[in-house]
């Protein structure tokens, strides 16, 4: 099974949807709790961030679809306890106020970052510390799992700041209830063909080398390869998802627990 790359796709694609839909489900059910609820959320996910670490470390040097997949999952481990973290608002920013009327674009953009900016630099941390120890070693995939997933995030945090024709806000929790008054909707800015772009181009990259790995019969870089490119795929899609008009969030809707009458999508 390991070994099998249509295996290997399909997976991919079940944990981008069980792990998103996990994590709102997590954040609205401590929603409808006590005050300490998204605290306690965090404190008791803290062996994902145990395990993802060891797991890390412990498949670097083993290139084999075994290894690649703990990598791959390891580094997911890693990202889910950080996102939790954030959705919870334990990890954010010094700034937990909704967005001034009448700001200039740069003082939007400085209180902008103000709200994400622990979750920004505790994230950055994690990618330079995957970077160093990934470095010419013989499993980099948890490396380029993290890189994909932190790239990704970037991009569409920008896109929804400089503006995209849809937002979705029915899933912020009330943590993060002030992050909607810094998003735009409007058409979309520069940014968005050039985010779309450099992403495409990231896709297209990734099934190259997997292509390549195919005929040199690389069986470890032929699962590894195949999770990066329906990786970087659905994060492509999830950035096209802000201009369709496309409910996508009913792939995840069923999942979060009714608290009142949600709010229709804008």
């Amino acid at each position: 099974m390991f070994e099998t790359p249509w295996i290997a796709a399909l997976a991919a694609l079940f944990l981008w949807w069980s792990t998103t839909g996990l994590l709102l489900w997590r954040v609205h059910a401590a929603d409808r709790g006590g005050p300490d609820q998204h605290l306690w959320s965090v404190i008791l996910s803290v062996p994902l961030l145990i395990g993802g670490t060891l797991g890390v470390n412990g498949t670097l040097g083993d290139g084999s679809p075994q290894g690649v997949w703990f990598a791959f999952l390891s580094a997911l481990a890693l990202w889910g306890w950080v996102e939790l973290a954030f959705l919870s608002g334990i990890i954010t920013g010094p700034n937990t106020r909704p967005c001034p009327q009448g700001l200039g674009p740069m003082a939007r953009f400085s209180a902008a970052f103000r709200t994400v900016a622990f979750h920004e630099m505790a994230l950055a941390a994690i990618f330079l510390a995957l970077a160093m120890a990934a470095y010419d070693s013989v499993n980099p995939f948890a490396f380029w799992t993290f890189f994909v997933l932190f790239a990704a995030r970037i991009s569409a945090k920008l896109n929804l700041f400089l503006g995209v024709p849809r937002i979705n806000t029915d899933f912020l929790p009330r943590p993060l209830a002030h992050l909607s008054s810094y998003f735009r909707q409007s058409p979309v800015s520069g940014f968005f063909p050039l985010s779309v772009t450099l992403m495409t181009a990231g896709t297209g990259y990734f099934m190259a080398r997997l292509w390549h790995a195919t005929t040199i019969g690389d069986d470890g870089r032929i699962i590894g390869f195949t999770l990066l490119s329906m990786l970087a795929a659905l994060a492509l899609l999830e950035h096209w998802f802000m201009v369709w008009r496309v409910r996508d969030d009913k792939l995840w809707r069923w999942m979060i627990p009714a608290t009142h009458a949600q709010k229709p999508k804008i």
